[in-house]
């Protein structure tokens, strides 16, 4: 079985930050947000074997090429592009995050 390398976007990467700071806002304890943080990349990265098992994201019928998963209020959104799975967000499940995702890679 072919296993995935897992690329983060540098959006990817701020988006966790924001994750960070609003965790650790919500719980005020740095061990609760670390954990949550760690769990919610242990989601991500239990894809490298099977990528496509995350939900196929479609926008009027069609597949955009993205797929994402859930991880309790955030939504972590990747690509497969050869072996790798790049992550390009991982944005809180009531944003916009069609306009967000779309937006990000019209540049």
């Amino acid at each position: 079985m072919i296993k995935y390398s897992i690329e983060y976007a540098p959006e990817a990467v701020r988006d966790l930050d924001k994750v960070f700071s609003d965790v650790f806002e919500a719980s005020k304890d740095l061990e609760i947000t670390h954990k949550y943080i760690d769990d919610l990349l242990d989601d991500v990265e239990s894809l490298v074997k099977r990528p496509k098992t995350g939900t196929p994201l479609f926008y009027d019928d069609l597949f955009t090429g993205y797929y994402y998963i859930r991880f309790k209020e955030y939504l972590a959104f990747y690509r497969i592009d050869d072996k790798k799975m790049l992550v390009d967000r991982i944005l809180y499940r009531k944003y916009d995050y069609l306009r967000l995702l779309f937006k990000s890679n019209e540049s």
